[in-house]
Parts: structure tokens; C-alpha cells; sequence
């Protein structure tokens, strides 16, 4: 199953709840993706290129409405046009390498994956990057990005559930 993108931080905790679970910590999520050697990537410490959904060539937003950054807008980035593209998202596990020493797929790349937290500034925070960037924000298992409101969403915007162990 593909991972559902153009979700907020806000429809993400209500989408848990409605699973009787709830948006990952920071610090299950790191744990999820570093495994017990705390890995910079979810496979290791070197980066290996393809091994995770990530480093897409061109961004499906200039794709679907032309080159220039003057086309980053709100209507744009939530168009479906954006994950119709091919090589955006996949299905989980499609990359085979791109697993944790927990067994957790997909931590890097993929989609941005909002998680219970908030930033100083009062926004929220999301994980691992996204098929076009996982690098800018960190590397890895460290990308982290807190610069939008938690009712933002776009086409690179995802999340996971978590659950007490039981």
C-alpha cells in the first residue's frame, strides 16, 4: 500500500486516535530508525544511494506546473497531480535496503512524517525527509524540519502511528 501524503500534523494525531494509537514520539521515532547502534541511516552509518526513496531528480510540483519557485504554491502542492507523478511514492517496503534494525521500513525518504512534537516556534515537526530531499534538513535518521504551522500539508507530507507495547 502506498503511503497517504498531503496529510497535517493535525489530521495525523486525529487519524491515530481513530486507530486507538497516536503520532510517534521524537524519540520512538529515532529509535525506530537508528536501531539499538543509533545509525545515522536506517540500514547504517554510509549512505548509499538508492537504498531509500529519496533523491528524486526533479520535483513533481515544477513537473505539473512549470519551472521556477513561483510555482510552490498552497493549490499547487496539494494538487494529486504531485504523487501521480512516477517515482514519487511507493509502497511500503518497495526498498528493500531502506529497513531498520527494528524491521521498520521506509524511516528515509519516502514522505515527510509528522510526529508528536513541537518546536520552540510552535510549530510542528516532521521526520526523514521525502523522495525529493532527505538531506537538506539532516542526514538520515537526524532530517528534521520545523518550519510549518501543524495544520500544513502538501504532496511530501506523511505520517505514522505508534502504539504502547503491549
Amino acid at each position: 500500500m502506498k503511503p497517504q501524503g498531503y496529510i497535517s500534523q493535525v489530521e495525523a494525531t486525529a487519524a491515530c486516535r481513530r486507530s486507538g494509537k497516536r503520532l510517534c514520539t521524537v524519540d520512538e521515532w529515532m529509535a525506530a530508525c537508528q536501531g539499538p547502534q543509533r545509525w545515522t541511516y536506517p540500514y547504517g552509518n554510509t549512505y548509499v544511494a538508492g537504498a531509500c526513496n529519496e533523491g528524486r531528480a526533479t520535483n513533481p510540483v515544477n513537473e505539473c506546473f512549470g519551472s521556477g519557485s513561483n510555482v510552490f504554491t498552497s493549490k499547487n502542492m496539494n494538487d494529486p497531480c504531485c504523487l501521480e507523478r512516477p517515482n514519487t511514492v511507493f509502497p511500503g517496503g518497495s526498498f528493500p535496503m531502506c529497513v531498520s534494525a527494528w524491521g521498520v521500513y521506509d524511516l528515509h525518504g519516502s514522505l515527510h512524517e509528522w510526529i508528536d512534537a513541537t518546536a520552540s516556534t510552535g510549530n510542528g515537526i516532521f521526520k526523514g525527509g521525502f523522495f525529493v530531499d532527505a538531506k537538506l534538513n539532516g542526514p538520515g535518521c537526524t532530517y528534521r524540519t520545523t518550519a510549518h504551522a501543524k495544520s500544513y500539508h502538501d504532496y511530501s507530507t506523511g505520517f505514522r502511528c505508534c502504539a504502547d507495547a503491549r
